[in-house]
């Protein structure tokens, strides 16, 4: 339920900074103001516009901070009512003391999302553009606040509401023909939803298919980095990282606990995980080890099975091929810098990469390949790019997608026209599920639940 009452919370970060800004929206911003502001001269405040003063208790007169305030009159705003915003000075206790006051004029602390909540139920974005503000301030890498900006600025939402016309447009006249029965569905009328209805399916593919690599790069990749002992995963781990994250010796088994780090490959955000050698042991602690290495592989998006280039292919990696069967694994040889004969007994899937850890050699192909696995559009960096990212999104769409493939189905068999009206209408709930207009109300509390305060 949306109550049109005055909410406020702080918009920045808790803690000391320069500035900090507590956000108010709703019906009583300019009485505030008047209450609890004071300018450094005579006059009101005008929409849009910075004023200079100092915030103070109107109960006792006593001057909280100095600060900037500025109101922005509906619709004209983000929540499209009227927000004001004071800025003053950073830290945990004057922010508190300001926020307290305000609250004490009948203001309501804001739930978390409910300022873009507020924007989305006034109609000044759709419910994907929503979503895309928090994937904006939750963005690892480039690639994934590229994608969240063409979100929020309406790309994907353009392709939505074409697709609704398409469907509109057929509804209408299967409509028409529904309130006339005595007039037959023309062929002029069939061929016309036909082609609307294909030209529905052919956009639905184009963005469901897209929806591994839009994930992929909204929420990044987990890479695992196996072999058995001393053939330089740690040392590979520190080569990506370009730092000594993990102790590397001579001697194997060094590794016994996992060590998990964040970094970006040309954009894309890869959390990697160096595991203890895989091998049989009678020491209690690697044994712990070797089966925490065991238990991260199936949720690994690919892993690096890393071999010694040096000596020949050995009982303990076929042990470990074994184990990887059914996995995406590529294959990396180390230690490539050292002469050897090492041969693989099988015809790999995924490329063959040959680096060494000590030169240096192979790791920006090696880096180029895990970008290849994931990525394959050419252009997901253009401002044209457009995915979906969110498994919502795919299963409200793949809910469309099968009612109009039920509708194309019934439209060739001639069945009665109320049926197929209802195949168009549950596509376009199913539609609008994604953008909010047909949406439960417990899915929106719960999208909007997972933003912070104040946003």
């Amino acid at each position: 339920m949306y109550l049109r009452d005055t909410i406020a919370a702080i918009s920045t970060p808790i803690g000391e900074g320069g500035i900090s800004i507590i956000r108010i929206s709703g019906p009583d911003c300019l009485s505030i103001a008047d209450r609890i502001f004071r300018r450094s001269r005579d006059g009101g405040l005008k929409s849009h516009r910075f004023y200079y003063g100092v915030i103070f208790d109107p109960d006792s007169t006593t001057i909280l901070d100095e600060a900037m305030v500025v109101l922005m009159r509906g619709p004209h705003s983000f929540t499209r009512e009227d927000v004001l915003e004071l800025h003053c000075h950073g830290g945990y206790l004057v922010v508190r003391r300001i926020l307290a006051l305000v609250l004490r004029q009948g203001v309501r602390l804001a739930d978390p999302g409910e300022f873009t909540k507020r924007a989305f139920l006034n109609g000044r974005i759709d419910l994907v553009q929503a979503e895309a503000i928090m994937d904006i301030i939750r963005s690892k890498s480039e690639m994934s606040l590229n994608l969240a900006q063409h979100q929020r600025e309406g790309l994907l939402s353009r392709h939505l509401f074409q697709l609704k016309e398409y469907l509109l447009s057929s509804l209408a006249f299967l409509e028409a023909f529904i309130d006339f029965p005595e007039e037959d569905i023309d062929v002029s009328a069939k061929e016309h939803i036909g082609q609307n209805i294909d030209s529905s399916l052919l956009m639905l593919d184009e963005l469901l298919s897209g929806f591994s690599e839009g994930r992929i790069i909204r929420e990044g990749v987990s890479v695992v980095i196996a072999g058995k002992p001393n053939v330089g995963k740690s040392s590979l781990l520190n080569a990506l990282l370009r730092e000594k994250r993990a102790i590397v010796t001579a001697i194997p088994g060094t590794t016994r606990d996992l060590i998990e780090e964040q970094m970006t490959i040309k954009g894309l955000p890869v959390k990697l995980l160096d595991t203890a050698g895989i091998r049989e042991s009678d020491d209690h602690v690697e044994k712990e080890g070797v089966k925490l290495s065991l238990e991260k592989l199936p949720s690994a998006d690919l892993v690096l099975f890393v071999v010694d280039a040096s000596s020949p292919f050995s009982v303990e990696d076929q042990s470990i091929l074994e184990k990887l069967s059914g996995f995406n694994f590529m294959v990396v040889k180390n230690k490539s810098d050292i002469d050897g004969s090492y041969v693989l007994p099988f015809e790999p899937e995924l490329p063959v990469l040959s680096i060494s850890t000590h030169t240096g050699h192979g790791l920006v192909d090696l880096q180029q390949a895990i970008f290849d696995f994931f990525i394959h559009h050419p252009d997901h960096d253009n401002r044209e790019f457009v995915a979906i990212s969110q498994v919502r999104h795919r299963d409200a769409l793949t809910s469309c997608r099968n009612a109009l493939a039920n509708f194309k189905d019934n439209l060739d068999r001639e069945v009665n026209l109320d049926l197929l009206a209802i195949d168009l209408r549950d596509a376009l709930d199913s539609l609008g599920e994604v953008t909010g207009e047909t949406t439960a109300d417990d899915v929106l509390d719960r999208i909007f639940q997972q933003f912070c305060i104040g946003k």
